[in-house]
């Protein structure tokens, strides 16, 4: 099936085109919808820019769109137009995205997808957590936290490579303070860097942090592929 991507340059988006493509479908192309602000329920915000890299690894074509409200109708609604752009342009017959828990995401998508005539696909849809983890990094998925908002992540987490060992500490403080492990609620959001869909990798060369004492952000200011990988 020809599937376009709702994409955040983040794991799970990034990791469900990686499943999408293994059950057969065809990922023709990448819908990213650049929120008004942070505040959004529905969409990812921080580095969203630098997922044109991203599209240029994977050599899929990407669509984009901004929506001027944080009002899930108003975000919804740029979403509808940016599928109905794709179905004209690449003749997609469904969605894939990376929801994991989210009942609110995937009831929204799953309406849009009925109301275009178009099959919505998850294929992370209740993965366990720690399996989830570990599936992303036997993979070979190489990411970043670029944002964290939960007790038990401080500043040391921004801007990191999250490795094996990193996964054991994040899986005992998820069971200290109740987090979730694979970030679902939010509590931290990534950014994939390296990945087998890729190319080349992604080279970060000038980013700053911004911690406020509880949550804080990693903006990548500079990047480019790295062609001598």
């Amino acid at each position: 099936m020809k599937l376009a991507c709702l994409f955040s340059g983040g794991k799970d988006s990034t990791y469900a085109i990686h499943l999408a493509q293994n059950q057969g479908h065809d990922v023709a192309c990448l819908l990213s919808i650049f929120p008004k602000s942070e505040e959004s329920h529905l969409l990812h915000h921080p580095n969203l820019r630098w997922t044109k890299l991203q599209s240029e690894s994977m050599n899929i074509p990407q669509l984009t769109t901004s929506s001027n409200s944080n009002d899930t109708v108003d975000e919804l609604i740029a979403m509808e137009n940016l599928l109905q752009n794709a179905k004209d342009q690449f003749q997609i017959e469904g969605l894939v995205h990376g929801g994991i828990k989210s009942k609110f995401q995937k009831e929204k998508f799953e309406t849009l997808c009925l109301k275009l005539n178009l099959v919505s696909v998850a294929p992370l849809w209740e993965t366990e957590p720690k399996k989830y983890m570990n599936d992303l990094l036997d993979s070979d998925f190489n990411f970043m936290m670029t944002s964290v908002s939960s007790d038990g992540l401080d500043e040391q987490w921004l801007g990191k490579l999250i490795s094996k060992p990193d996964l054991e500490i994040l899986s005992n403080l998820s069971n200290k303070f109740g987090f979730n492990l694979n970030f679902e609620g939010g509590e931290s959001e990534t950014f994939v860097l390296d990945c087998p869909l890729f190319s080349n990798p992604i080279k970060i060369n000038k980013s700053v942090k911004d911690w406020d004492g509880y949550r804080g952000r990693f903006e990548i200011v500079d990047a480019e592929l790295n062609y001598n990988a």
